[in-house]
């Protein structure tokens, strides 16, 4: 645990993500190191890149031994990336709508889960992977999720909710015509032919679906997991078969791991998501940065599940 004395603590905040319940948390938490004698240096982000140059500005600043960040998963990615390659660890105080890394870290929107992980210095390396010199931390989505993902980001205005996807999805579900893309993993061909593609570092997606289960996010390796696919039937199938934790059994579903990846499509309108925001255009080439960075996690820490975060989300 960081003492007082051992220098300041650079807190980042993202004022615009997430719910008021979750700025109640950056509050609690702020307030607990000011009455334990930490020395805070608080910046406010305006941008999410501004999150990454903050995070570069406390990664070169030997004042600072730690970096707390708050805000969503963009956030956080672009706080990751700024501080790749320092060996100061991150704190993750999670607003967003989905909290990805944070779910899969172990964190709530409890403070005490905060404070636990900050008292306990307990700390794990941190994967980064890449797509085009585009990072995130998480899951990148081609083809079905990148359209989900592109319709909800033309429409936001402010921060989003759980229910903002649902007209995105249900239309996407009746329209998308998945198609076919060539997939190359470590230089051998892996898949070719109609589906979706998940790439990631984390073990549970979107409501705790565990779609890329045998990830591990200091592992140095990405989770490739493909589902063939043509219509949507066959993608509501693959996704009860998801919830049911079968859906590696099915012989329609192709899964590896790798450090690089490359994907590929002669249609030119197949779109991608990283941690959630619109992602670069195809042909995407992805790899990974083993062991980008420290974070610091809770105690006995392991990823919540789908009941879990369907709980969270009714209150």
């Amino acid at each position: 645990m960081i003492q007082p004395q051992d220098g300041s603590i650079f807190f980042i905040v993202n004022p615009k993500s997430g719910a008021s319940s979750n700025k109640r948390l950056v509050g609690t938490f702020r307030a607990y190191l000011e009455q334990h004698g930490y020395d805070l240096h608080v910046e406010y982000t305006n941008s999410l890149e501004h999150g990454c140059q903050l995070a570069q500005q406390a990664g070169a600043d030997d004042r600072y031994k730690l970096v707390a960040a708050a805000g969503g998963d963009g956030t956080i990615r672009e706080v990751v990336h700024g501080l790749s390659g320092s060996k100061k660890p991150l704190l993750i105080i999670p607003c967003g709508t989905e909290n990805l890394l944070a779910n899969e870290l172990g964190f709530d929107v409890r403070p005490e889960t905060v404070i636990k992980a900050f008292e306990s210095g307990h700390v794990r390396p941190l994967d980064l992977g890449i797509a085009n010199q585009r990072h995130f931390t998480s899951i990148a989505g081609i083809g079905f999720d990148g359209k989900v993902v592109h319709r909800v980001q033309s429409v936001r205005k402010g921060h989003i909710s759980h229910l903002s996807y649902f007209w995105p999805l249900w239309r996407t579900f009746w329209d998308y015509d998945f198609p076919a893309m060539k997939i190359t993993v470590d230089g051998k061909e892996f898949f070719s032919g109609r589906g979706l593609l998940f790439v990631g570092n984390i073990s549970r997606y979107a409501i705790g679906l565990g779609i890329l289960n045998k990830a591990d996010f200091s592992d140095g390796l990405l989770d490739v997991c493909v589902f063939r696919c043509s219509h949507c039937w066959s993608l509501l199938k693959h996704a009860v078969m998801t919830v049911l934790k079968l859906n590696h059994r099915s012989k329609h579903a192709f899964y590896t791991q790798a450090q690089s990846i490359r994907v590929e499509s002669e249609c030119n309108t197949m779109l991608t998501e990283l941690d959630g925001d619109p992602g670069p255009s195809l042909p995407l080439d992805i790899s990974i940065i083993p062991q980008a960075i420290q974070v610091l996690v809770p105690p006995r820490a392991k990823p919540a599940g789908i009941r879990t975060r369907i709980r969270r989300m009714i209150g």
